[in-house]
């Protein structure tokens, strides 16, 4: 058992998400940055899949009541056990009693705390994830908060052998307040002018106080439709399209200004179209972005964005071999 002394700006029980009710309106939900998500768990001795804290902006407070082994990644958020600075991406091992708590952020934007034996917490439609909008998962459905007492399951017989092992640098994903994302344009691309798709590709966009889990807006450039006479079954919005399916990383751009990219907590469908969608690899660099920091998009094929996660699962692989090692 975990007890929170204090929950954090945003601080939520995450899993890998929860899959196969897209056609119910019920979105994933999950960790946003997958690949610090899944290395977390590796170093605790973890199925990498297991639900952990996602912390966003700072962290929490939390009391550990048994020995145990946790590791910090995703985010440069100190983490400090009786106040004493513990590096992240490692394995650490923490004494029943000890206090574990957090720096003031240096880069990133979220955290994942991940312990040996992962949160024990309900499983609801297949996952253990928080989706706060409609209450459904995590810890009653919200995030964490001072006086929750956290379950803990059964650590792997590893957990204690990991403590001190730590996941080398060249495998940490680099942090800055610029991010290049990788998109393949479509579905419906083809409502933009070419000036517009251009202007798209080429601006430098910047992040709006608008960022959460359910999606990132951006300021930057104003891209205008192509005429068309109002489809029935559409708005009257330029961007109105009849009714269509949002898949994660999505970008909708309504009126044309502040392109949305919607994530993991976000509504599966609507009637915005949908110009490109941020390849998968790439969303765990977005999910490291905060506010005020810039990105530009760039436009690839499918062959493109097959070789970005192939490469994403090669880093996890050489994670996997150094610690079975």
């Amino acid at each position: 058992m975990i007890r929170v002394h204090e929950g954090g700006v945003l601080t939520t029980v995450q899993d890998a998400g929860r899959f196969g009710l897209y056609h119910l309106g019920m979105p994933p939900s999950g960790a946003l940055d997958d690949y610090s998500f899944r290395a977390g768990n590796l170093l605790v001795g973890n199925d990498e899949t297991a639900a952990v804290l996602e912390a966003t902006f700072n962290g929490p407070r939390l009391e550990f009541t048994e020995d145990t082994v946790v590791a910090i990644t995703g985010a440069d958020l100190p983490p400090k056990l009786d106040d004493e600075e513990q590096p992240t991406w490692t394995a650490l091992a923490v004494r029943a009693g000890q206090v574990l708590s957090f720096d003031y952020l240096r880069a990133g934007a979220r955290a994942y705390v991940a312990v040996a034996g992962g949160f024990d917490v309900p499983v609801v439609f297949g996952s253990r994830s928080t989706y706060p909008l409609c209450a459904v998962g995590g810890l009653d459905g919200r995030a964490i908060r001072e006086g929750d007492e956290l379950p803990v399951g059964a650590a792997s017989p590893r957990a204690r052998a990991l403590a001190g092992r730590s996941v080398e640098e060249r495998l940490r994903p680099a942090l800055g307040r610029s991010a290049e994302l990788r998109v393949i344009m479509g579905l419906c691309d083809y409502r933009l002018s070419e000036e517009a798709r251009r202007a798209f590709l080429a601006a430098e966009w910047s992040i709006t106080p608008a960022a959460d889990r359910i999606g990132y807006r951006y300021r930057g450039a104003e891209l205008s439709f192509v005429e068309r006479e109002q489809p029935f079954g559409a708005g009257s919005d330029p961007s109105n399209v009849v009714d269509v399916g949002y898949p994660v990383g999505s970008i909708q751009v309504p009126g044309g200004v502040e392109p949305i990219v919607l994530l993991n907590d976000a509504v599966t469908g609507g009637g915005y179209a949908t110009i490109g969608t941020v390849i998968s690899s790439d969303r765990d660099r977005l999910a490291q972005t905060k506010t005020h920091d810039k990105t530009h998009f760039r436009a690839v094929g499918l062959e493109q964005a097959l070789e970005a996660r192939a490469e994403r699962r090669a880093r996890l692989d050489e994670i996997r071999a150094a610690l079975a090692g």
